[in-house]
């Protein structure tokens, strides 16, 4: 009689407990060192990334200070600080040209009479910047304005025309000459050495308030002959206001008035932080001060 095969029991395939946590271990330890060197660049880039933008932002914001400044009329920039609050004032042209003054060869009906208040005269050297004819009545003109008592443009008197004058230029007989009519007629007290006349929009002013992390730009509000360093202040003067940039941490605006033999520089520097990164730009800008 034979005998009767034994049947034994077949060991199951697959990972007992303990190779399944010791698995577990040497995966957790291998995601760790991987991620040691996958989160710092990941962190390196995202750093750099913050910092381009806020070099870009305070870059941004710099360059269309420039750009006003450039365009300011000569003299009329000026800097003031209250607490936190850092202001730079200036009067924005809008165009220049050069009179027509008493030369011997000139036309004298044509030339700009400093005896008297004068409403009608003609340029040697034209306006380039204006689509003629062209009319206002919310722009100024401003002959010699040297920034001292007197001939200070913010006095709104002597050197600037008065708010409200009609100012309209036409073309004239020659390719450089235009026709300045101003109604009413105004009396410019000084002769400019160079004969340039400057077309002004109006004041723009930059408040950096460094504990509001802000830096603002007003416009379109009235000319005074003391500089605000207030928000309040500007609106109630009719200002625009627009953000330039946010995140401040800090800034300083400085001017130095030029010479006749040297030219003025305005030196702005200013600090953005977020997220823990933050930058520090320093820019200075040139100006020719000759009124």
């Amino acid at each position: 009689m034979g005998h009767l095969p034994v049947c034994r029991p077949r060991r199951a395939a697959g990972l007992t407990l303990i190779e399944l946590v010791i698995t577990i271990a040497v995966g957790s330890v291998v995601v760790a060192f991987m991620a040691l060197f996958i989160v710092g660049p990941m962190n390196a880039y995202s750093a750099q990334s913050r910092r381009a933008d806020l070099v870009d932002e305070a870059d941004a914001a710099l360059r269309l200070m420039a750009r006003d400044l450039r365009a300011a009329l000569p003299n009329s920039v000026r800097v003031a600080t209250s607490g936190s609050v850092t202001a730079l004032e200036l009067l924005q042209t809008i165009d220049g040209a050069r009179y027509q003054g008493n030369a011997p060869l000139a036309n004298a009906a044509l030339a700009l009479d400093f005896t008297q208040p004068d409403g009608a005269f003609a340029t040697t050297v034209p306006f380039t910047q204006l689509a003629l004819p062209w009319s206002s009545s919310s722009a100024y003109l401003a002959i010699y304005n040297v920034g001292v008592p007197g001939a200070n443009a913010y006095d709104m008197a002597n050197v600037i025309t008065p708010k409200g004058t009609t100012i309209t230029v036409s073309a004239g007989a020659t390719a450089n000459q235009n026709l300045v009519t101003l109604s009413p007629a105004f009396q410019f007290a000084w002769n400019s050495p160079g004969r340039r006349v400057y077309l002004v929009a109006g004041p723009v002013t930059y408040l950096c308030d460094s504990a509001a992390g802000t830096l603002k730009r007003y416009s379109g509000y009235t000319i005074a002959s003391s500089q605000p360093v207030a928000a309040a202040t500007l609106a109630a003067a009719g200002a625009s206001v627009g953000t330039v940039a946010a995140d401040v941490g800090a800034c300083q605006f400085s001017f130095a008035s030029g010479t006749a033999t040297r030219n003025a520089l305005a030196t702005l520097s200013l600090s953005l932080a977020r997220s823990g990164e933050g930058v520090g730009l320093l820019h200075q800008v040139q100006l020719v001060n000759a009124p």
